[in-house]
């Protein structure tokens, strides 16, 4: 069956204000994102690390990855997969092979919302995976599927071009003509959380926290 092609590349945003958002941990990201819930339900595969790319979007039937196999051919350094794969978690979208060819491209990494198998591998691996689970049982290859089109992952609109960032807490995701305005909320948040970190450990912390 046929797979749609909405377009072939995606926008970039500036590689500072990208690149800016590498230390900074999914929850302040939510936090400052109205606290919506974001991608639900997704956890990482991986041995470590954060992700942090640009949305390269897949929709596919549940349980095949014809289309992910045809985004291989497609992505480029730095965009991050993210599959819409209905939240199925029957059957694998992508192993060890198609993470390897991911990364061999140069992709940041994968956002699945479906199911995942040889998870020792990917265990072993730095290369960013999120899923929903793992199980041996391999894809149907039949299609259909879209590739660059807005998605639904874990109940969060992912639009291609957006920014993505993943670390132990899960996946957020955001529109990259809002990135600076968000950046400059992120890093005042964190400045105030070090400071009641400070002010816990030096004994003089007033209960504020609650209250913000």
């Amino acid at each position: 069956m046929s797979i749609t092609i909405a377009a072939s590349s995606v926008p970039t945003p500036p590689r500072d204000l990208l690149e800016a958002f590498r230390n900074a941990s999914t929850s302040i990201i939510s936090d400052n994102l109205a606290r919506l819930p974001g991608a639900v339900g997704l956890r990482p595969f991986h041995r470590g690390g954060s992700l942090l790319g640009v949305a390269f979007t897949v929709r596919t039937r549940p349980g095949d990855n014809l289309a992910i196999h045809r985004a291989l051919e497609m992505v480029g350094p730095g965009d991050v997969i993210v599959v819409d794969g209905g939240g199925d978690e029957s059957r694998a979208l992508v192993g060890e092979i198609m993470t390897s060819i991911a990364a061999y491209r140069g992709a940041a990494g994968y956002v699945i919302d479906g199911a995942i198998r040889d998870a020792g591998a990917l265990a072993a691996s730095d290369f960013p995976v999120f899923a929903r689970a793992a199980i041996h049982r391999g894809p149907y290859k039949n299609g259909p599927g879209e590739i660059n089109v807005p998605v639904s992952v874990g109940g969060s609109v992912i639009s291609p071009g957006d920014i993505v960032v993943g670390d132990e807490d899960g996946v957020v995701s955001f529109p990259a003509a809002g990135a600076a305005a968000l950046l400059e909320a992120v890093r005042a948040q964190v400045a105030r959380e070090e400071e009641t970190l400070k002010a816990i450990r030096e004994g003089r912390y007033q209960g504020l926290y609650g209250k913000s």
